[in-house]
């Protein structure tokens, strides 16, 4: 791997689109993108070498917010060691988990990769299914002011004394789409409204419009995966059992003992927030922090977690589909061969949908030859390969 670029802020005021330097492959969790992207990057290199030995290579950028933390493995599937070789992976383990690690402290560290990168003679690819970050990487992104710190404790002490209603008028006060567009069990995203309004005296919504212009598919390398949603959910149903397998609780485990503080981000990381707050695993850490001998002690039954954990994955996976649905530069890139009416299968839908539940169980699944193939071909014929800058 190479050295990673300095966390220091870039001297931006905005982070512009990088829509027309980079290839991107997105998808719900566990849908198979660390594993195709390796295929399509080893198939690209294969592809350009030249008579003189030389080739262009693609460079994995992860587009994952949790990856980015050191010794949060088992519940984030970072691609492993052998995996990293294969290919060079940049933004996996820069920082330590009690780092609240910013979107503009990522998008510093991708821009400067992405100029590495093409300096290299190399392409970028981003691989991974954080929305935000890949929303700020195809549209661009304004980090707005710095925080104003005794603004928002004064800002929190309201809303425990008044309430979060009281906190959502105070904000269709000044930024009426934002108090519509923000949910209420986000009181930071409200609170970060305020300060934006009163700090730089225009409504956040009004500044962000800026990045909400979309482009046509063609113009980009925008991938997601689509997968049928019955067969997303065994492959998170067996994700989660081998997370358990692996020792994600003891993982955790090591993680409270090293960062007592964890980060907001990698504490509520869906995988480790069910662990860290069941009351099984308050008392198992009780119990092995009481005895050295953690032999002697019972297992606990980690089924009801396993469970929680299970059912977030989902919810995460259909949030992710909602996101990337909502994006004009993407192209789908089928898994399976299905029909459309898969798009109408909700995560939970009743099973008396028996018509399209059996449709999608049937449905067979492509060769990852064809899927590599698919996206290569699209590659090797678009400017961001062909041409040796930037466009």
């Amino acid at each position: 791997m190479t050295p990673e670029p300095s966390p220091d802020r870039a001297p931006l005021d905005c982070f512009p689109a990088l829509l027309d330097q980079v290839i991107v492959l997105t998808g719900p969790t566990a849908s198979g993108k660390t594993q195709l992207a390796l295929r399509v990057a080893e198939a690209l290199a294969n592809l350009s070498v030249t008579p003189n030995g030389s080739a262009k290579a693609i460079e994995i950028i992860s587009l994952d917010s949790i990856a980015v933390y050191r010794q949060m493995d088992i519940g984030t599937a970072k691609p492993s060691r052998e995996e990293q070789q294969r290919v060079i992976h940049h933004l996996i383990d820069v920082v330590d988990p009690d780092h609240d690690y910013s979107v503009a402290e990522y998008l510093t560290a991708a821009h400067r990769c992405v100029k590495d990168i093409w300096a290299r003679g190399n392409r970028p690819m981003f691989v991974g299914g954080t929305p935000m970050y890949l929303k700020a990487i195809l549209r661009g992104f304004d980090p707005g002011p710095p925080a104003d710190e005794s603004f928002r404790r004064s800002v929190m002490q309201d809303v425990q004394r008044y309430g979060i209603d009281a906190l959502r008028e105070r904000l269709q006060q000044v930024d009426p789409l934002s108090a519509a567009r923000i949910d209420s069990s986000d009181v930071r995203r409200m609170i970060r409204a305020l300060e934006f309004a009163r700090q730089v005296g225009i409504p956040i919504s009004h500044r962000q419009k800026q990045f909400e212009s979309e482009r046509p598919p063609e113009e980009g390398l925008v991938f997601t995966l689509k997968t049928p949603r019955p067969v997303l959910h065994r492959r998170i149903e067996s994700r989660v059992e081998r997370m358990f397998d692996a020792g994600l609780v003891n993982e955790i485990r090591d993680l409270k003992h090293a960062y007592p503080e964890m980060s907001k981000t990698a504490r509520t990381a869906v995988g480790y927030r069910e662990v860290l707050e069941s009351p099984e695993f308050t008392d198992w850490q009780s119990a092995t922090a009481d005895t050295a001998d953690t032999g002697t002690l019972d297992t606990p039954d980690w089924s009801n977690v396993a469970e929680q954990v299970l059912f977030h994955t989902r919810r995460l996976a259909r949030r992710q589909e909602t996101w990337f649905r909502s994006f004009s530069e993407m192209r789908a890139i089928s898994t399976h061969v299905t029909g459309p009416e898969d798009a109408n299968v909700s995560a939970s839908a009743p099973r008396n949908k028996r018509a399209s539940k059996q449709a999608n169980d049937l449905a067979p699944e492509r060769p990852i030859e064809l899927l590599v193939e698919e996206m290569t071909d699209a590659i090797s014929q678009h400017p961001i390969w062909t041409e040796p800058h930037p466009q």
